[in-house]
C-alpha cells in the first residue's frame, strides 16, 4: 500500500513570500507545496497539504489523519509555543508527527524557544527554510521504516 503523509501548516503560513521575508524568505506556501509534491513523487508516496489559521481546524485535521495517513509533518507556526490543545491532539492520534519550522526557533526570541509540540513529536526540523519540508518527509519515512508501516 502506498504511504500517505499529511503536511499541515498553521497560522500565517499562507502569507509566506511576503511575510517577514528577512526571517522566512520569499518562497510562498504554494512553492513549498509544489516542492513537497515533487519530492513525494520521487519517493513514491502521496501527500496531502493543508493550511489553516484556526487552531480547531488543525486539531480536526490531526484527528482525521488517524487511519488515513501514515504520519504527519506539522508546522504549527505560533501555536507551537502556545497550544496545549495541539499537543494533546498529537498525543491522542497515535501517529508519528515531525515538528517543522522554517526558521531556527532556538536562535530567536525566548518565547519561541519553548515548544509544546516537541514532547509529543518524533523529531524536530528547524532553520532550513523551505528545504526543511523534504528533509522532514525523508526523516518521517525513515522513522516509519519497513514497507508495511
Amino acid at each position: 500500500m502506498k504511504r500517505s503523509l499529511l503536511i499541515l501548516n498553521g497560522p500565517n503560513l499562507n502569507l509566506l513570500g511576503t511575510r517577514q521575508p528577512e526571517v522566512y524568505g520569499t518562497t510562498t506556501l504554494q512553492d513549498i507545496e509544489n516542492l513537497c509534491v515533487k519530492h513525494a513523487v520521487a519517493l513514491g508516496v502521496s501527500v496531502v497539504f493543508r493550511q489553516s489559521n484556526h487552531e480547531g481546524e488543525l486539531i480536526d485535521a490531526l484527528h482525521a489523519a488517524r487511519g488515513t495517513h501514515n504520519g504527519v509533518i506539522l508546522n504549527a507556526g505560533a501555536y507551537t509555543h502556545t497550544s496545549v490543545a495541539l499537543m494533546d491532539a498529537i498525543a491522542s492520534i497515535q501517529l508519528p508527527v515531525v515538528e517543522l519550522h522554517l526558521s531556527n526557533i532556538h536562535a530567536r526570541e525566548a518565547f519561541r524557544q519553548k515548544s509544546y509540540i516537541a514532547p509529543v513529536a518524533v523529531g524536530q526540523i528547524c532553520g532550513f527554510g523551505a528545504a526543511g519540508y523534504p528533509l522532514a518527509m525523508d526523516a518521517l519515512l525513515s522513522w516509519l521504516g519497513g514497507d508495511d508501516a
